[in-house]
């Protein structure tokens, strides 16, 4: 076996580090894409029976976009076990009280209901925003694109090219804006 095929060999059945920015992405859209890599269904030697996935780093989990009036509508169930001990949440309430939850438990629900399904969560690590412990950095070398496009806010645009986007309606001199 050549040193190249052993490298190939190597790589395909190690655990890859990945890191996948959360901004701006719907996380019931992207919990299916973050799965693939948890599970490990992406490599060639995937079994459903074997442990082969990998970890992935979610950051910027606070800046997650739900659509419509999903952060009013959408509710987290919850139950200790104990009696009375069931509760319902609200997206916007649970986001506010932790803003990794939200993407924790969309993640965990599509993993499918089985008994690996909390140690394959263990290799999943989700901050609220881009401060990430540098030995977990240290350990990333591939990045999950994201499913949808992140928009350029307006004060990322700089004056000449403010002034240079054509205008739809030019006020008069003498006109007042209110």
């Amino acid at each position: 076996m050549s040193s190249w095929e052993r490298v190939k060999q190597w790589n395909a059945l190690t655990r890859v580090w990945h890191i996948f920015d959360a901004r701006w992405q719907n996380p019931l859209l992207t919990a299916p894409l973050i799965c693939k890599y948890l599970k490990g269904t992406y490599k060639p030697t995937y079994h459903p029976m074997g442990n082969c996935g990998d970890h992935v780093v979610v950051i910027n989990s606070r800046q997650v976009a739900l659509p419509g009036e999903e952060w009013r509508w959408r509710v987290y169930f919850h139950d200790t076990g104990y009696a009375k001990g069931k509760t319902y949440t609200r997206a916007w309430e649970l986001h506010d009280r932790d803003p990794t939850m939200i993407f924790k438990k969309s993640v965990y629900a599509n993993l499918g209901h089985n008994l690996q399904r909390r140690y394959t969560m263990e290799r999943l690590h989700v901050f609220p925003d881009e401060n990430v412990p540098t030995e977990i950095l240290e350990n990333v070398t591939n990045q999950i694109r994201p499913i949808r496009i992140i928009p350029r806010t307006l004060d990322t645009y700089t004056e000449e090219e403010i002034k240079s986007f054509p205008k739809v309606y030019n006020y008069p001199e003498d006109y007042i804006v209110r």
